[in-house]
């Protein structure tokens, strides 16, 4: 979902994830150290599909985590899956929005020297940071805004991401309600420090998104809009286990649940093993 008309440019895609979860009251399951997955039903149920939601959980202190545009690497738009293999990424999801130039984050985006988009936008109060430059700060934070200096956040992190934000510490959902729903991509943080890969297929207007993933045991506390309908993009290929995740549902767009391939999407933010020491 952007701020453009949408070019329904499509590949081949297949859906495989070779393991179950219960949802709802499920646990966490161990993919690798510090990686966990779960699989939970929302409490509101969809007007179609499962109404379930994915959640990667990621320890932002054994993984390294990369903000990775077509623009700055002079190359095509590729899909999540692509990008993953390409950049020997674990998982890969959408980085934000983008402008009608297909390259451009709406908010204000910069990794390290490149400049995505140098303008702060005033009505997204959201803010993911990673890569810090000194160890004073943590590995990967997500800013509220309004409570935190955006130019501060900038100078101390050389990967900085301004999104819409749908949740805002301690787990306040900041959307009111509306009639336009869709698949979701969104990024998290738990009470713990993890980061969350969140990913919908099941339209929801992003309120009742937000009290879902609120009220479901995940101790989330914070979270940004990342992408909605065909467009967002879940991938994710490790130890054995692989999840391909694609958005369909969009209000005024796609209103079905239909798409089941990956769209070429401009940045994402992915992560890989390190050795953080």
């Amino acid at each position: 979902m952007k701020i453009a008309i949408k070019i329904l440019i499509i590949f081949n895609f297949v859906v495989f994830i070779p393991f179950s979860l219960t949802a709802q009251n499920s646990k966490w399951k161990k993919i690798d150290t510090g990686v966990h997955i779960g699989e939970f039903v929302s409490l509101q149920k969809s007007i179609t599909g499962d109404s379930k939601i994915t959640i990667i959980k990621i320890d932002p202190h054994i993984y390294s985590f990369k903000l990775l545009c077509a623009d700055e690497l002079k190359h095509s738009n590729l899909t999540a899956k692509e990008w993953c293999r390409r950049y020997n990424l674990l998982g890969a999801i959408n980085a934000g929005m983008f402008q009608m130039d297909y390259k451009s984050n709406v908010g204000f985006m910069k990794n390290y020297k490149y400049m995505n988009n140098p303008v702060i936008n005033p009505r997204y109060f959201s803010v993911a940071a990673f890569n810090p430059i000194d160890t004073t700060h943590a590995f990967f934070h997500i800013y509220d805004i309004d409570e935190s200096n955006m130019k501060n956040i900038i100078n101390n992190y050389n990967t900085v991401i301004q999104n819409l934000r749908l949740i805002k510490r301690p787990a306040l959902n900041r959307w009111s309600q509306q009639n336009k729903m869709w698949s979701e991509a969104a990024l998290g943080q738990d009470k713990n420090g993890n980061v969350l890969f969140i990913f919908s297929s099941s339209p929801y207007s992003m309120h009742d998104l937000n009290n879902n993933l609120i009220n479901l045991p995940i101790k989330i506390i914070c979270a940004q809009h990342l992408e909605g309908g065909p467009e967002a993009s879940l991938y994710f290929s490790h130890n054995n286990v692989i999840i391909e995740k694609v958005g369909s549902y969009e209000t005024d767009f796609n209103e079905n649940n239909d798409n089941t391939k990956f769209w070429q999407i401009p940045n994402v933010i992915g992560f890989s093993k390190t050795d953080k020491n």
